[in-house]
């Protein structure tokens, strides 16, 4: 072998290792100088030079200087946080809350959210904040009222979380009570006085039922006495009074017994209907006198 075939297999080494440095780099640039940000994400970039860009990048492809830039990908969605809370009411009861927040970084904001809080913004704000708005809310409410204000106690939670959130940045787009449960003691006392007022009820009801049946009676008998004077006045001024009563009677017996299956006959004296008796007595006592009252 030659000192020229030496020299020419160095040289094709030497042109490949040049080639291949050089694609790597190229390769390396054009990898590392695009960046995409996904639907429903905003970008930050941080150049080792300056550091954090104050321009936020939307939606689509961006470039930037390989290296010496690094993109940071924020997610500016909604998000769902569930906080837990114990806290004290007005009246001293202890109350069990729960929260449901929907949070999102504001993307105009998203340089100063990073220099402050980093990408676990959340982790590192709500918890804390939503502790102490849940606190101080409930303890200006006695636990009754939380029952029954729960959307006045919600609006006032919102009111406070935005205002304590908007201070990092941060979105808040809505708030919602999940659960709301005080101590088995006080949940006893409140079964005890609903038992408590349903007797109370109950009891009221049968005195009231008790004093209308009294009316009731008292009326009733106020009515037979007025009628059974009535009556009595009416046989004494008009004895044909009773023969007309006697007929009204014939006719309910008589209509009691045409509708039953049976054959049934009856006098005159079973229906109560012997007018005839009463045609002799008018006969032999005329003015409508019976021997008693003639005697006297």
């Amino acid at each position: 072998m030659n000192m020229g075939s030496v020299s020419a297999a160095a040289g094709t080494v030497k042109t490949l290792a040049n080639v291949l440095f050089f694609g790597g780099v190229s390769v390396y640039g054009l990898t590392n100088s695009i960046f995409n940000v996904e639907g429903g994400h905003r970008a930050i970039v941080f150049n080792r030079v300056t550091g954090i860009k104050e321009e936020v990048f939307s939606e689509g492809t961006h470039l930037m200087v390989p290296w010496f830039d690094r993109p940071i990908i924020y997610d500016v969605r909604a998000r769902p946080s569930l906080i837990q809370s114990a806290s004290g009411s007005k009246d001293l009861q202890t109350v069990n809350i729960g929260l449901r927040v929907l949070t999102r970084p504001n993307p105009e904001k998203l340089p100063e959210i990073y220099r402050a809080l980093g990408t676990d913004y959340a982790e590192r704000v709500l918890p804390s904040i939503i502790q102490e708005t849940l606190k101080s809310v409930v303890a200006q409410y006695n636990a009754s009222q939380l029952l029954t204000m729960r959307e006045l106690v919600s609006k006032d939670i919102r009111r406070i979380l935005q205002e304590r959130a908007r201070f990092f940045n941060i979105v808040l787009d809505d708030v919602s009570i999940t659960q709301l449960t005080f101590s088995k003691e006080y949940t006893a006392a409140i079964e005890a006085k609903q038992v408590a007022q349903q007797d109370a009820e109950r009891a009221k009801f049968i005195v009231d039922k008790a004093l209308q049946e009294k009316q009731g009676a008292v009326v009733r008998a106020q009515g037979e006495a007025q009628s059974a004077k009535l009556i009595g006045e009416a046989i004494q001024h008009n004895p044909a009074f009773l023969t007309l009563r006697k007929i009204e009677a014939a006719r309910e017996i008589a209509t009691t017994i045409a509708q039953s299956s049976n054959k049934v006959y009856l006098s005159a004296d079973s229906l109560l209907l012997n007018l005839a008796e009463n045609d002799v007595k008018a006969q032999a006592y005329p003015g409508n006198l019976m021997p008693a009252q003639q005697k006297k």
